[in-house]
C-alpha cells in the first residue's frame, strides 16, 4: 500500500472527514436483512472518530432514475448503522446543500452524519464537476471505504479524491492489499477457481488469468461450454453453443502460457432442474441427451482437492454447481472446505469475491476461514480482469 496514503498518515482531529462507504445493502419490510456491508466499514468509522474527526458519509443505494425517492432513501440504513456501531447516527436528507450543511454545523468531533443517497442528483454519476464542488464544500479529507464502488468513476469516488485529501479507508486498504498479494506478487504455484454460467460474461477474467495463474480450474456452467468445444456431448445442459470457438481459443492460449486449465472430469446429473431431482454421477463422457450437468462429480473434487494441495495463493469467483439447490451444492462445498483447511493451517493464502461466491462461502460454512472475501462484485472481476478501477487510481499517492 505504499502506492496510497491510509489512515496512517491522515491527520483527523477537529477536521470534516467525508467518507465514502458501501451502504447499498439489502432490505426486507423496511429493514436490513444482511448487514456484512455495514460491519466492514465500522473499523474505519471508529478510527476517524476516535481521531476527533466528524464522519460524514457518502453513500448510494439502488438506482434511483428520478431524483429522490422513498424507496431508495438511506434513512433507515442509518439506523442499522447506528446498532451496528453502538452510537448514535444523524440522518440528513441531501447529501449537498442546505440540509447537509446544516447538518454539520451540529456536529462535533467524533459524531457520525449519514447523508442522503448520492444518486438522487444526476451529477454523481456524471462526476459533474459542480456536484464535486459542492460535496468538496462539505469536508476537509476525503476517505475511500468502498472498494465495490471503486470501479465507476463517480462524483463521490473519483471525484473528490481529486478536490480533497485522499485516504484509503481500512476496508479499501485490506482490499487492496489481498488483491495486489494474490495477483500482482503472488506466491506460487497460483490458481484460480472460476465458476459461474457464461463463459460470455468472464470473457475478459479468463483471458487475464491464462495469463497469470499457474492453473485456471473451471466450474459451473461455463465448464459446459469448454466440455463441448473439446466435443463432449453435454446434453440439456447450460451451454453457450456459440461461444465453442471462443473457449477453444482460450483453451489454446492457457496452454501457450504454460497455465493448466482443470476441467470436471465427472459430473452428477439429472433430468430436472430443481432441488433433490434424481441423479447420478457420470464420466464427462457420457452425458445423455435428455441430463443436465448440475454439479462437478467425486473424481473431479478430488483432482481439484490435489490441486489445491500444490498451490500457494487461491482466488476464487463463481461456484462449481448450482449450489443453491441440493444435492448440488456438494461439489462447492467439499472445495470451499478444503480451501479454507489449507488456509487456516497456513499453506495457502485464498482470496474470494462475487456475489455468488460469497453466498457459496457462507453456505458451505467457511466465508470466515478465507484470508480474504471481498463483498465487491464488479470491482473484484474488473481487477481481476486487469483494468484500472478510477477510484482506485484516484487514491495514489
Amino acid at each position: 500500500m505504499s502506492a496510497f496514503h491510509t489512515l496512517d498518515s491522515a491527520v483527523l482531529k477537529d477536521k470534516r472527514v467525508l467518507v465514502r462507504v458501501d451502504l447499498n445493502v439489502p432490505m426486507e419490510n423496511g429493514k436490513v436483512s444482511d448487514a456484512t456491508r455495514i460491519d466492514r466499514i465500522l473499523p474505519t468509522l471508529r478510527e476517524i472518530t476516535a481521531k476527533g474527526g466528524k464522519a460524514i458519509l457518502l453513500a448510494h443505494f439502488g438506482r434511483p432514475k428520478n431524483g429522490p425517492d422513498a424507496a431508495n432513501s438511506l434513512k433507515p440504513v442509518a439506523a442499522a448503522l447506528s446498532e451496528h456501531l453502538g452510537r448514535p447516527v444523524a440522518f440528513a436528507s441531501d447529501c449537498v446543500g442546505e440540509p447537509a450543511q446544516t447538518a454539520i454545523s451540529h456536529m462535533v468531533d467524533g459524531d457520525v452524519l449519514l447523508l442522503e443517497n448520492t444518486r438522487f442528483h444526476k451529477g454523481e454519476e456524471k462526476n459533474d464537476p459542480a456536484l464535486v464542488a459542492q460535496m468538496a464544500a462539505l469536508g476537509d479529507v476525503y476517505v475511500n471505504d468502498a472498494f465495490s464502488a471503486a470501479h465507476r468513476a463517480h462524483a463521490s469516488t473519483e471525484g473528490l479524491a481529486k478536490k480533497l485529501p485522499a485516504y484509503a479507508g481500512r476496508t479499501m486498504q485490506a482490499e487492496i492489499e489481498a488483491l495486489s498479494k494474490a495477483l500482482e506478487n503472488p506466491a506460487r504455484p497460483l490458481g484460480a477457481v472460476v465458476g459461474g454460467a457464461k463463459v460470455s460474461s468472464k470473457l475478459e477474467l479468463l483471458g487475464n488469468l491464462t495469463k497469470k495463474v499457474d492453473f485456471l480450474i473451471i466450474g459451473g456452467g461455463m465448464a459446459n461450454t469448454f466440455l463441448a468445444a473439446q466435443g463432449k456431448k453435454v446434453g440439456k445442459s447450460l451451454c453457450e453453443h456459440d461461444m465453442l470457438d471462443t473457449a477453444r481459443e482460450i483453451l489454446k492460449n492457457a496452454a501457450a502460457n504454460k497455465c493448466q486449465i482443470v476441467l470436471p472430469t465427472d459430473a452428477v446429473v439429472a433430468t430436472e432442474f430443481k432441488a433433490h431431482a434424481p441423479s447420478h454421477v457420470v464420466s464427462v463422457d457420457h452425458v445423455g441427451d435428455a441430463e443436465m450437468i448440475l454439479d462437478a462429480g467425486p473424481r473431479s473434487v478430488a483432482e481439484v482437492e490435489a490441486v489445491l494441495g500444490v498451490l500457494k495463493t487461491l482466488v476464487w469467483n463463481g461456484p462449481f454447481g448450482a449450489f443453491e439447490l441440493e444435492p448440488f451444492d456438494a461439489a462447492t462445498n467439499a472445495v470451499a472446505k478444503v480451501a479454507a483447511r489449507l488456509t487456516g493451517e497456513g499453506k495457502l493464502l485464498s482470496v474470494a469475491g462475487g456475489g455468488d461466491t460469497v453466498s457459496a462461502l457462507n453456505h458451505a460454512g467457511v466465508a470466515d476461514k478465507f484470508t480474504y472475501v471481498s463483498t465487491a462484485g464488479g470491482a473484484f472481476l474488473e481487477w481481476l480482469e486487469g483494468k484500472v478501477l478510477p477510484g482506485v487510481e484516484a487514491l495514489r499517492a
